[in-house]
């Protein structure tokens, strides 16, 4: 007989956390039928000697809503190993939706103000080929396309379509009904989950709300049971303050939100992921949501802390809508000018001195997170061509200013402007707690985590975390310094297998016999992030920030190469994931 295809004389990382191994791994149909030394021929062969063979990566937090309907590739995290994207998280998203136009512009303000995609883009991009949730699977269906995608019932559209107007208001016993039947609706058809946001820090663009932050956990409780229900699902949450970050508390409200996730699990079987991050003002308050899950678990629950592999933050510089010299009227002035010719102005010595001059003390002691002052340059790095985003003290803005004897905003000036003027400095917000790493590496080494938090396809003015696949083999697995690092193995395991098995996906996630054909084939020597750049291809020339990756030699989705060595083929082998008891 001859497979399909065989991949020979690689190293196999196959997801479950086992030692890797020498095989090959011969797909046939789609699908993975031996791991190990394969004699029978092939139809094609992909020699991987010197590489590894991993599953594809599931990445469980992404933010596609509106691009997997135009991008069949969903770039950036096609360059970064992933295979399957899951949409619809943190309540935000594009279904059910009412037809018509003021409908749809709401949709549109929440995604552009909680996810900061740009809606010039949402509204070109979109085609609005759906108004049910049912409807919109089948739409993502239909659409030839390079990775697989799944979805979860976001709660914030769920209620501008039940709700309309009074969607920032309480929600009515008819009003919770009529939510829980679409839920269960949207399960049986294939839904992955449920997803609700509560941090006040999402509003849209008019500074609104998101709709369900203030939501009734007995209208939580009722949605989850009607989830329940319909079967296996997750519920995916952003609780308020994410693990002790709104106000430094981990107590008060805090407590309140631990408890009725607590208690939503103590009334059903289905996972819930809620997300972690560690804050600057109380770093440890995420343990105690740590040890109470786990004792949760023990006695039946199934709670999954969702965190990141690196530092949540934003990229300030002259290509980034943070940028810390835009209080300037000069420079205001200038960035209606070409790229290279602003660049080339902002050299000139006259220049300088005048952007520089302009800063009002009003700004310099402002506190807020998207303005740079006098006691923020501790907190600023440049990123460098060694893509530091675990820098030391000694390398911020504010240390390299002390040893130069030089004030901190010229020093931050010209590290703007170096590489023409595409240099970018990072400022990190959460999971820096005490200045590294070391607590989000506690947290990712926990097996009850799940690996996320990469928002694919989201804040793409201030930052490009869709790479956080590939940061996670790089920094974690092969590069860290500043503590201990993690096994390939158990990296491998949290980008594919874990994830996977969160949603109920067994037909994917690791390398064995009956599994999909979702793989990469790694040059992990070679791996390595490139620097961000800023590109204009959304719909309608909306820019955004993407990162790409050297070292992926191949991704495959069931069987077929959809990114050779960086490149998008034009294999189209993707589709919709629906839940595992959909009735389609």
């Amino acid at each position: 007989m001859a497979y399909d295809l065989v991949v020979r004389g690689g190293t196999v990382v196959d997801g479950t956390g086992a030692p890797a191994f020498s095989a090959d791994v011969a797909v046939d149909g789609g699908t993975i039928v031996e791991v190990g030394r394969v004699t029978d021929r092939a139809r094609h062969t992909i020699h991987a000697d010197g590489l590894l063979i991993t599953p594809g990566f599931v990445d469980v937090h992404t933010h596609y809503d509106g691009q997997a309907t135009w991008d069949p590739h969903l770039t950036p995290s096609c360059w970064q190993g992933v295979t399957t994207a899951i949409l619809g998280n943190c309540g935000v998203g594009f279904a059910p939706a009412r037809s018509g136009e003021d409908a749809h512009v709401q949709l549109v303000e929440l995604m552009e103000g909680v996810e900061d995609i740009p809606g010039t883009a949402l509204y070109e991009g979109i085609q609005w080929e759906w108004e049910t949730f049912p409807e919109y699977l089948d739409a993502l269906e239909r659409m030839p396309r390079a990775i697989d995608v799944g979805a979860h019932v976001p709660h914030a559209a769920l209620r501008a379509y039940v709700m309309g107007e009074r969607a920032q208001r309480d929600a009515t016993a008819d009003d919770i009904e009529a939510m829980g039947a679409i839920v269960r609706d949207a399960i049986a058809h294939g839904a992955l989950g449920f997803s609700t946001g509560r941090t006040r820090g999402h509003r849209d663009v008019r500074g609104r709300p998101v709709p369900g932050t203030f939501a009734a956990v007995e209208e939580l409780d009722a949605l989850s049971t009607a989830m329940s229900r319909a079967g296996r699902a997750v519920f995916q949450a952003v609780p308020a303050g994410i693990g002790g970050v709104e106000g430094g508390d981990p107590e008060g409200a805090m407590d309140d939100e631990l408890r009725w996730l607590l208690d939503l699990a103590a009334r059903t079987h289905n996972p819930i992921t809620f997300l972690v991050m560690e804050s600057r003002l109380a770093p440890d308050a995420w343990r105690p949501w740590f040890e109470a899950a786990r004792h949760a678990n023990d006695a039946g629950a199934n709670l999954r802390p969702q965190v990141g592999s690196r530092c949540f933050g934003a990229l300030l510089g002259h290509q980034s809508r943070m940028n810390p010299l835009r209080y300037a009227p000069t420079y205001e002035r200038l960035k209606a000018l070409p790229f290279d010719e602003m660049v080339a102005r902002l050299h000139e010595p006259s220049t300088r001195a005048a952007i520089l001059a302009e800063a009002p003390e009003s700004n310099r002691a402002s506190t807020s997170l998207d303005r740079v002052n006098l006691r923020v340059f501790p907190d600023l790095y440049p990123l460098g061509d060694d893509l530091d985003y675990e820098p030391s003290a000694d390398r911020s803005i504010a240390a390299i200013a002390e040893r130069a004897r030089r004030d901190p905003w010229d020093v931050l000036y010209d590290v703007m402007l170096e590489a023409g003027g595409t240099r970018f400095v990072l400022r990190p917000f959460l999971n820096y707690g005490r200045g590294s790493y070391d607590g989000l590496y506690d947290m990712m080494r926990d097996p009850l985590t799940v690996q996320g938090l990469g928002d694919g396809g989201a804040h793409s003015s201030i930052i490009c975390d869709a790479s956080m696949t590939t940061y996670l083999l790089t920094h974690w697995v092969r590069h860290r310094t500043r503590g201990p690092r993690l096994a390939l193995e158990h990296a491998i395991r949290r980008l594919t297998k874990d994830g996977a098995d969160l949603y109920g996906l067994g037909d994917r996630g690791a390398i064995e016999p009956g599994r999909r054909a979702d793989l990469n084939l790694v040059d992990l020597d070679r791996l390595q992030l490139r620097y961000p750049e800023r590109v204009t291809d959304l719909p309608g020339g909306a820019g955004r920030l993407v990162q790409r990756a050297d070292g992926y030699v191949a991704t495959l989705v069931a069987g077929e190469v959809v990114v050779d060595n960086g490149e998008l083929t034009d294999a189209r082998p993707g589709t919709l994931v629906r839940g595992p008891r959909a009735s389609m």
